[in-house]
């Protein structure tokens, strides 16, 4: 089964996540079949902390993937930061 999840990377302390379509047998920072955005928790200033290509998740929702809880929250919150910014 295809799911939409987070795959851990940066340093100690400073966590950097990119959201990615993979095989829910694959480890959580395995191997993946494409990446469809990023997450930055810790971002400051002019950094971007949010950024999905929604077309891409579709695409795999419309195959039959599953979204993690987190990437359905993230889904939402960039949904209203997208509607709040147009």
């Amino acid at each position: 089964m295809v799911v939409i999840r987070l795959a851990r990377g940066g340093s100690h302390k400073r966590p950097f996540y990119h959201v990615v379509a993979t095989d829910s047998r694959n480890r959580r920072d395995g191997r993946f079949i494409e990446r469809v955005g990023f997450f930055n928790p810790v971002a400051r200033g002019a950094d971007i902390r949010l950024n999905l290509s929604v077309d891409r998740i579709d695409y795999w929702r419309s195959h039959g993937a599953q979204v993690s809880p987190r990437v359905s929250e993230l889904l939402k919150d960039f949904s209203a930061q997208a509607s709040k910014g147009a």
